[in-house]
């Protein structure tokens, strides 16, 4: 079973997983969570060219289906090198980002009218074509892009230096949001709101929903 965290950068996924994790271990499953893209290894060396401006000082200089296979690349070789035998044993997977991420970041650099086939595209290219396991369940963390902003500043302690290309470009991360929000109704996620009443909700408050759409989700399995 694989079961991913997607958000905008600063919208709480790295502590959700832990919560996560830590819940299943407490239930007796033994999950495994994995954070992508793959940093320390080999296979994301053109994603870590791409973020530091290699290609380009703006996002849209690489074009959506290039950056998409950079990624998309790097997921393969993770999953073929670092856990794929868990994941064939019936471990619960857990993924901090997965193929969600070049859904709604890559979309940005494409007509409105075109993101829906996009979509379609990348399912196409990354589960049929490459083979890498498509989710049982995929939550998005929507935290509104400007309150992500002030947690990603507070992140790296006023230091701008420390963003990478997509985080630098506040004009992208709103339009992440709004391809983000499309995807979830084309690609059939579940949104959790991060700041339901327009402040941001306690990490405990949000795993209480991400518990509860998880324990459906282990409930239909069994």
């Amino acid at each position: 079973m694989l079961i991913v965290l997607e958000g905008l950068d600063g919208s709480g996924k790295s502590t959700q997983l832990r919560l996560l994790e830590a819940w299943l271990r407490g239930q007796g499953y033994a999950p495994l969570a994995i954070k992508l893209p793959h940093y320390e290894e080999e296979s994301s060396v053109l994603v870590r060219q791409y973020l530091a401006g290699r290609f380009g000082e703006k996002p849209g200089d690489v074009n959506a289906y290039a950056a998409a296979a950079f990624y998309a690349v790097d997921r393969y070789a993770g999953f073929r090198s670092l856990w794929e035998t868990s994941y064939r044993a019936g471990r619960i997977i857990l993924a901090d980002r997965y193929t969600g991420s070049n859904a709604y970041h890559q979309a940005t650099k494409l007509p409105k009218a075109a993101w829906e086939s996009y979509f379609s595209w990348l399912e196409d290219f990354e589960y049929a074509k490459l083979g890498v396991p498509k989710p049982d369940l995929v939550l998005y963390l929507d935290m509104p892009p400007e309150l992500s902003r002030r947690l990603l500043s507070k992140r790296y302690e006023g230091d701008e230096s420390r963003r990478d290309l997509h985080e630098t470009d506040f004009a992208y991360l709103l339009a992440c949001r709004e391809t983000a929000l499309a995807a979830v109704d084309a690609m059939g996620w579940q949104k959790i709101d991060c700041a339901a009443n327009g402040a941001i909700d306690s990490p405990e408050e949000l795993h209480a929903r991400i518990r509860s759409c998880v324990k459906r989700l282990l409930s239909g399995s069994s």
